[in-house]
Parts: C-alpha cells; structure tokens; sequence
C-alpha cells in the first residue's frame, strides 16, 4: 500500500512542501497560521502505529515547526494535536494562537466559519513560513500552480 493523501486534507490545505517525514500542509483558513503535519506513511491512523524511529522523526518535525511558528508568528500560545475524529489519517494540527484571535480560548474548530486567503494574504503566509523553516530540513514544493 503506498502513500496517499486523505481527500479531504488535499480539500482544505495548501502542500507547502515536506519534511523527511512528514507533508507540511497549509490550512486553508486564513484566521490562524495553521499547519498540519502528515507521516508519510500508508495506513498510519494513530502515533504508535509508526515504528519507533518514526514516531521520534515526528517529535522532532513536530517540536522544530511550533517553535518557528511560534517565533515567526509571536504565538501567545501554540496549539498541537492529533485529533483524527473527522479524517483517520495521522496528521498533527499546528495552530498559531493569539488572545486576539476569532476562538480564544477555546478551541478553533467549529468556532467561526472559515476564512479565504486572498492572494496577496496567502503570499505573505507562505513567505513567512518559508523563511522560518529555511535552514531546515524542510524541502519547499513549487507554490502553489493550480491549488
């Protein structure tokens, strides 16, 4: 069984590129720099599910994204989480939290309806995130011909 990125990920998210792990996806709600990790790896629904050499890439990737969002973004807080209720697959939610956002403090998800990036927004994002990871093992994809 090979890779394949759940449909409804692909729907709601921008692939920004990839870790040695892990496909960095954009949400596609421009309220809150929000990224998703996503293991590589067919069939992984759960973190123990991958071998342990895995689930340590994961921590890593997982550690290194919050804290350059954190700093790239002047997070008051980073919310991380692994949920799967909606989408089986593994992938883990980074989501950059402010006192000022839409939601705080509660959670994000249901909170307030999605908001589209406009073009120059989504740029920005995207800069900004690239710039944060740039002297990491993180590999851009092309942005974003089609998405």
């Amino acid at each position: 069984m090979a890779f394949e990125l759940h449909p409804q990920l692909a729907q709601d998210s921008y692939c920004l590129g990839h870790f040695p792990l892990s496909l960095v996806l954009l949400s596609k709600d421009a309220q809150y720099p929000w990224l998703i990790l996503v293991p590589q790896r067919a069939g992984a629904e759960e973190i123990y599910q991958l071998e342990a050499h895995d689930q340590q890439q994961l921590l890593t990737e997982s550690s290194l994204l919050s804290q350059r969002l954190a700093k790239a973004f002047n997070a008051d807080k980073m919310n991380v989480a692994a949920l799967g209720n909606v989408v089986p697959q593994l992938h883990v939610h980074h989501v950059v939290r402010y006192q000022t956002d839409p939601a705080w403090p509660a959670p994000i998800w249901g909170a307030k309806p999605a908001t589209t990036y406009t073009d120059q927004q989504f740029q920005k994002r995207v800069d900004t995130i690239t710039l944060a990871l740039r002297d990491t093992d993180f590999v851009a994809s092309p942005i974003l011909a089609g998405q």
